[in-house]
């Protein structure tokens, strides 16, 4: 029970409201050093309740501070601007009964409307890295008085390259701050240089393993011929078996495109979110798919950190993910907060071999499945490797071939047959004379 911990009443009062009252095992292992003031470094899978792990800490740090100064106190970093608006709603769910206001500064608004609410000192700033050190390379954003700082999906802000953005944003921070730094994802090369830059003697919690632990997401994989294969057989499982909320993963910003207007000309409920669209658009997109009671949103990576959506029921890779990592965040969308969930990944020939390779790197084994009314030419490789990979025959062809060159070059020259020809001017002995020359032709 959340009341096992020293909170402000007021955070209780809100926990209550929004019938959360037992805590994660995740929350359980990290609340207790957060709320002593630790620096912390936090791994676990997504869906997990990392949020609410830290969270409730800032929260309760700042309703115990009663100083004012005249800019934030709390600074969140987050890689997107879909998570730093969930967050952003997290905060003022928690926050509901207290003082403490919370702003956001991404990308994709108008700078001077986010200065001018800037001025107005929140308490708390959830903000993507690169609109972060704009406003305060501008004078807009001050970090002197942060007394905690926030760095989610830390592995995804080293994906897109934003090292060098949080070590100068963390540098104008305090060194007495309290940091927390949370990842999805273990093994990144650059996690622990970033951890080593920015905490302080942290408390090392690597929990709830995202390799080869357990899940309650159900996976499946369909092998498909092409991409017009997969349209069909995509357009099937949304008619057949998409009752209640679906997301479609595309690699690619025109491919959700197209799918947008399949769909769509399937008479179903589609939204679609990618980089192209603007901050509005995206941001209605994300509202309407929530609101609703069932749809499809096709979506690129953008969509696949930070979205909560309540009772997902489904994720379905239209195109594999480029990495096992990647793979972890699209299906982390369904099944959170102890409901299931469904993943099915729709697989050609050419993508057979990524995903024999996330399969290897998560350490799962997929379910194989064949809709047999639309079962194409494909139904997955003859024969594997142990890796399960497909079996080249591409070696054997070549050492068969090595071995005829070989055979060739033991088998002693035959030797010349003599020539039929008679060179111009000589004559051949036949029988018991001597034949005449041949004539010219």
């Amino acid at each position: 029970m959340f009341t096992q911990f020293d909170l402000d009443p007021r955070l209780l009062k809100a926990l209550d409201a929004l019938l959360l009252q037992t805590p994660t095992d995740v929350q359980l292992a990290a609340l207790p050093p957060a709320l002593k003031g630790r620096d912390l470094y936090l791994l676990a899978r997504t869906g997990t309740g990392k949020t609410l792990a830290y969270l409730l800490p800032m929260l309760q740090r700042l309703q115990d501070d009663s100083s004012k100064p005249l800019s934030p106190r709390a600074l969140i970093l987050v890689p997107t601007r879909e998570l730093a608006r969930q967050v952003l709603a997290e905060i003022a769910k928690l926050a509901r009964f207290t003082y403490l206001r919370a702003d956001i500064v991404t990308g994709g608004e108008g700078f001077k409307e986010q200065a001018a609410r800037l001025r107005k000192n929140p308490d708390i700033v959830v903000a993507t890295t690169g609109r972060a050190l704009e406003q305060m390379q501008a004078g807009n954003l001050e970090l002197d008085a942060v007394q905690m700082l926030v760095l989610d999906e830390a592995d995804r802000m080293l994906d897109m390259g934003f090292s060098e953005d949080v070590a100068t944003l963390s540098a104008q921070c305090p060194t007495e701050r309290q940091t927390l730094l949370l990842s999805a994802t273990s093994g990144h090369a650059g996690m622990k240089t970033m951890a080593s830059r920015v905490l302080h003697e942290p408390e090392w919690l690597e929990l709830d393993q995202v390799r080869g632990g357990a899940t309650q997401v159900r996976q499946q994989v369909i092998p498909t011929d092409d991409n017009a294969h997969k349209e069909t057989l995509l357009k099937w499982l949304l008619k057949e078996e998409g009752e209640g909320k679906s997301i479609v993963f595309t690699n690619t910003r025109a491919m959700a495109d197209r799918l947008n207007g399949v769909l769509r000309a399937a008479d179903l409920r589609v939204y679609v979110l990618h980089g192209e669209k603007s901050q509005e658009d995206r941001k209605l997109a994300v509202e309407r798919f929530k609101q609703g009671g069932g749809g499809v949103l096709v979506a690129t990576d953008v969509a696949a950190r930070g979205l909560d959506i309540d009772q997902l029921d489904r994720v379905i890779n239209f195109d594999m993910p480029r990495s096992g990592d990647d793979y972890l965040h699209r299906i982390g969308r369904t099944g959170r907060a102890e409901h299931e969930g469904l993943a099915v990944s729709l697989v050609a020939p050419h993508e057979w071999n990524l995903m024999s390779s996330i399969e290897r790197y998560l350490r799962w084994q997929f379910e194989r499945r064949i809709i047999k009314p639309l079962a194409g030419s494909f139904k997955g490789p003859k024969k594997v490797k142990a890796s399960g990979k497909p079996a080249s025959s591409k070696k054997r062809k070549s050492a068969d071939k090595g071995s005829k060159t070989a055979k060739a070059a033991k088998k002693p020259a035959a030797k010349r047959k003599p020539s039929n020809k008679v060179p111009k001017g000589q004559v051949v002995a036949s029988g018991d004379g001597l034949a005449p020359p041949r004539k010219r032709q």
